[in-house]
């Protein structure tokens, strides 16, 4: 049996895994999905208070309490500043490190380093610390409509906050996987996404999955990611 973190990313809140949870526990596994302080249902504790590093205490917090070790820690999207960022905190208690299309930062940069332009762009337009939910197209109108009405304004600290990490993400004795959503049609080619998509399926240092729908992965197609993970798990 393995242990799952699941993370979700921003604008977005754990239910994003509803339909994943229950096929990997059904598997056996032990699976937690914390929502992160100011979004999902704790959208009513927002405020510019709200930065990466208390995103990070969310999810230090559940590892902490629920006593979990020899975990999956998987970021999606925004996520994946949160998972990086832990790593000199738990890194110790992580056996598999898994970006599902997700930002991986380096020591130093923030979401809006990573993303580049367009994620500066976001900060510009800006409603004081919050910053509205960009479209997210899902795989039926009724789908999309169900996600919109859930979606929550980011507060900019996540956004705007560098990560600290001792050492390069190579040199942590842990697996690490990326799983890409290859066909989303508004994503450029030079997306941070696909930069990292493309470092991920070059190196010998990681291991590369794709999955053949847009950005919002967890809910378009949780059995080929949950199928994905078990995977994973067994190694």
């Amino acid at each position: 049996m393995a242990t799952m973190v699941l993370v979700h990313g921003a604008w977005g809140g754990s239910y994003g895994f509803r339909k994943v949870r229950p096929l990997l526990a059904a598997a056996g596994h032990e699976v937690f999905t914390p929502s992160l302080t100011g979004i999902g249902e704790r959208s009513h504790l927002a405020g510019p208070e709200v930065t990466l590093s208390l995103h990070m205490r969310d999810v230090r917090n559940t590892i902490f309490y629920e006593d979990l070790d020899d975990i999956m820690l998987l970021g999606f999207s925004y996520g994946g500043m949160v998972v990086t960022g832990l790593l000199d905190d738990i890194g110790d208690k992580v056996r598999h490190l898994v970006y599902l299309d997700a930002l991986v930062p380096a020591d130093g940069q923030s979401a809006t380093d990573v993303v580049g332009p367009p994620g500066q762009a976001m900060i510009d337009a800006a409603d004081d610390w919050a910053i509205p939910p960009i479209p997210r197209e899902l795989d039926t109108p009724e789908a999309t409509a169900w996600s919109d009405a859930r979606r929550a304004n980011q507060p900019v600290g996540t956004l705007t906050e560098p990560v600290s990490l001792s050492k390069p993400l190579e040199d942590w004795d842990l697996t690490r996987t990326f799983i890409k959503a290859s066909a989303d049609p508004t994503e450029a080619d030079d997306s941070a996404f696909w930069k990292t998509a493309r470092h991920a399926e070059a190196s010998p240092a990681w291991s590369y999955h794709e999955v053949a729908t847009n950005h919002m992965v967890p809910m378009n197609r949780p059995h080929e990611l949950a199928t994905i993970l078990l995977d994973i798990a067994r190694t």
